[in-house]
Formats: C-alpha cells, sequence, structure tokens
C-alpha cells in the first residue's frame, strides 16, 4: 500500500537473509531485470548507494542493514516499454541527445539523479512519477543547471512538470534512453508506468 499523509512509512526490520545488497542503482536494476524476466519474486534490497537510497534516506552502513536500526521500506518499481521491450528502473529514466541541446525527459522514482535535486516534492512510494518535459535554449540550461543542486529549478516556463501513474512519449526520431544511469539503447516512443509497492528496501 503506496503512503498516505501522515502516516508512518516502512517499519523497523533488518535485512532478510535472501536480501540482495547493492551499492547503484544500476545494481539494483539489474537484480529486478533478472528476477522479472524469470518471474521470480524480486529479493530485498540493501541499499548501500545509488540516487534512490539518497532519496530514502540511505546512510551506506551495511552493518545498520544487518541491524534492529535498520528500515524496511516499501518502494514503488518503473516499468517502460521501450519501443515495444519491457524494462524496469528503480530510481529514474532519462532521455535525452545532449543536456546540452534538444529535449529533454527525465522520469523520476527518486528525488535526485547525482547531485541534482531534480524532483524536490517526490516521493518513491506514491504510486506516482514526476516527470520533467523540457526543450530550453542555452542560457537558460546554463542558469538551471547551477539551481538544479538546491531544487529550485522548477517552476520554470520551459519546463512541463506532471506527476503521474502511466504516460506515454514519443520523440520524431530514436532518441538515447538511461535507465538508472545506463544507456539501454535508443527509442522513438515509450509506455511507461509506475508499479506500486513492487520492492522491499532497507535502510
Amino acid at each position: 500500500m503506496t503512503i498516505e499523509k501522515h502516516q508512518t512509512w516502512g517499519a523497523p526490520g533488518p535485512l532478510a537473509a535472501d536480501g540482495v545488497l547493492v551499492h547503484r542503482d544500476a545494481e539494483a536494476r539489474a537484480v529486478v531485470e533478472r528476477n522479472r524476466r524469470a518471474q521470480t519474486p524480486i529479493p530485498p534490497l540493501g541499499l548501500l548507494g545509488g540516487d534512490l537510497c539518497r532519496t530514502v534516506g540511505g546512510r551506506g552502513d551495511e552493518a545498520r542493514l544487518r541491524s534492529a536500526d535498520a528500515m524496511t521500506l516499501p518502494v514503488d518499481l518503473g516499468s517502460v516499454l521501450v519501443d515495444g521491450r519491457q524494462h524496469w528502473f528503480v530510481a529514474h529514466l532519462v532521455a535525452r541527445r545532449s543536456w546540452w541541446r534538444g529535449r529533454v525527459v527525465a522520469v523520476m522514482n527518486a528525488q535526485w539523479i547525482g547531485a541534482w535535486d531534480v524532483a524536490p516534492k517526490g516521493h518513491p512510494n506514491d504510486g506516482q512519477l514526476d516527470v520533467l518535459d523540457g526543450d530550453l535554449g542555452l542560457d537558460d540550461r546554463l542558469k538551471l543547471r547551477s539551481r538544479l543542486a538546491t531544487g529550485t529549478h522548477v517552476p520554470h516556463p520551459g519546463i512541463a512538470v506532471s506527476r503521474v501513474a502511466a504516460l506515454q512519449v514519443a520523440f520524431p526520431r530514436p532518441t538515447p534512453i538511461w535507465l538508472d544511469g545506463e544507456r539501454i539503447g535508443s527509442a522513438r516512443t515509450l509506455s511507461i508506468r509506475t508499479e506500486p509497492d513492487a520492492l522491499t528496501c532497507v535502510v
């Protein structure tokens, strides 16, 4: 069940014996993809680093994950058809040819992309994905770059911001697609949705 306003999120509890330690979002995605393609349950993920880990307050402390101080959290998962092929992401999807020119689409399950506070109002267990879609001039990009670290890049008239459970994205030509920081190919169409409570994460 996704988080509700004024309700406690998660519960105390250490990483289960079948849990998997992951240091990066891409490692977590690899665990998800492997189990989803094998049609087996996704094991609990012990988060030791990455943008999702930072979003949920992880400390990168393995000893904590195995102690009574750990918190076990339900977390949503992003699902995407990339030109008809199924993939998943734990933190974010980015479609771009360049950071400096052309359209950029960021679909956020986590709050952060590296040092950038891309989705400052996002939550990884609200059943929604935060979407930022824009094609800005170079001057605007330079100005926004310095504001990304503090999450003050939005609102901006050139960036469409939405919070949705599912969306369709189309590009006039193949555009590189990045899932959790790794390029997985290029695509012209994306069908994206959230899978609420699909992950169990421990921090």
